[in-house]
C-alpha cells in the first residue's frame, strides 16, 4: 500500500533531517511511528503528504510509492485526492467557522458522489460531542474536542490512509483514551489504514499492530507492538520502566540514555 524506501530529506538546501529511512504501511494496518523530539517523526509524514514543500523541504533521496506509483515531491492536494490524508500537529482549525462548516471545508477534497449529509452523519457517529456542538463557533472548543474535530474533518475526506501527528499532545489521560479508542475503531469499522506520530508509546503501542523507533533521522528499532512493548529498551526508555516493572524518573532516564543496545 505505502512504501517508503531509503529516504532523505534536506531543509534549505542543506539541513538533513531524515537520513535513509524505511517503513510500511499495508493495507487495513495501524502502524507507529516513534521517538523523542526532533527524531524525524513529523517531517516523515509531511514528506509523504507533500507539505514538505510548504517548508522548504524536499525529499532527494530514495522513494515514497502509494499502490505502486510515486508519489515524492508532488503537491499535497493531488497526495490528498489519491486518498492519503494528514491531520496536522496542533489541532489547526478554521477558528472563525463552526464545527460543522469546518467539517464541509474537510469534505471538499472528495468530489466521487459525494453525499454531504450522510458524511457528516457518519463523523458524528464516532464524535457525539460534535454534533451537539455543530453551531459552536470552533475556536471555543476544549483540546480534546478541537482533535476530535481535525479527525473529523479529516474523515469527510474518506482517506483510505489517515496520518496523524501527536494526537495525545496536551489532553489529560482519558481524552487521550477515548481519541485512541475512537481511532482504532474507525480503522476497524472502515479498513482505513492509520500511520501514527505519537511521543507517548504507552498510548501509541495499546492500538497499533507495528512500530518503528526513529532517533536522530534514522530507524532505530522496529516490529510488531507486542514486541516493542516487551522490548527492555522501549520499557526503560520510553515508557520508563526497570526490568523489574517499576517506574524509572525522568532524571534516571536521560542520565543512562546512552546504554542504549541498538545505539551501540
Amino acid at each position: 500500500m505505502l512504501q517508503v524506501n531509503n529516504i532523505e530529506v534536506i531543509y534549505n538546501n542543506v539541513i538533513l533531517v531524515l537520513r535513509g529511512i524505511s517503513f510500511e504501511v499495508k493495507p487495513g494496518q495501524v502502524v507507529a511511528l516513534m521517538g523523542p523530539n526532533g527524531a524525524g517523526k513529523s517531517t516523515s509524514l509531511k514528506a509523504i503528504s507533500g507539505l514538505l514543500h510548504s517548508e522548504t523541504g524536499e525529499v532527494t533521496r530514495g522513494s515514497i510509492t502509494w499502490e505502486g506509483h510515486s508519489i515524492q515531491n508532488r503537491l499535497p492536494d493531488e497526495i490528498a485526492r489519491r486518498g492519503i490524508i494528514q491531520v496536522i500537529e496542533g489541532r489547526p482549525l478554521f477558528r472563525h467557522l463552526s464545527v460543522e462548516e469546518n467539517l464541509l471545508v474537510g469534505g471538499m477534497v472528495y468530489e466521487a458522489g459525494r453525499h454531504v449529509r450522510q458524511d457528516l452523519e457518519r463523523v458524528y457517529a464516532y464524535f457525539p460531542r460534535l454534533k451537539e456542538f455543530r453551531k459552536r463557533t470552533s475556536g471555543y472548543l476544549s483540546g480534546g474536542e478541537g482533535q476530535m474535530l481535525v479527525i473529523g474533518r479529516a474523515l469527510m475526506g474518506h482517506p483510505r490512509l489517515l496520518m496523524l501527528d501527536e494526537p495525545s499532545l496536551g489532553l489529560a489521560p482519558l481524552m487521550v483514551t477515548e481519541i485512541f479508542r475512537i481511532v482504532r475503531e474507525i480503522n476497524k469499522q472502515e479498513g482505513v489504514s492509520i500511520l501514527l506520530v505519537e511521543q507517548n508509546a504507552r498510548a501509541a503501542l495499546s492500538i497499533v499492530d507495528y512500530g518503528y523507533v526513529l532517533e536522530n533521522g534514522r530507524i532505530v528499532l522496529d516490529g510488531p507492538a507486542d514486541q516493542l512493548a516487551a522490548n527492555e529498551d522501549i520499557k526503560e526508555f520510553y515508557l520508563g520502566l526497570t526490568q523489574l516493572g517499576e517506574r524509572k524518573s525522568y532524571r534516571e532516564v536521560k542520565h543512562y540514555r546512552r546504554r542504549k543496545r541498538w545505539l551501540g
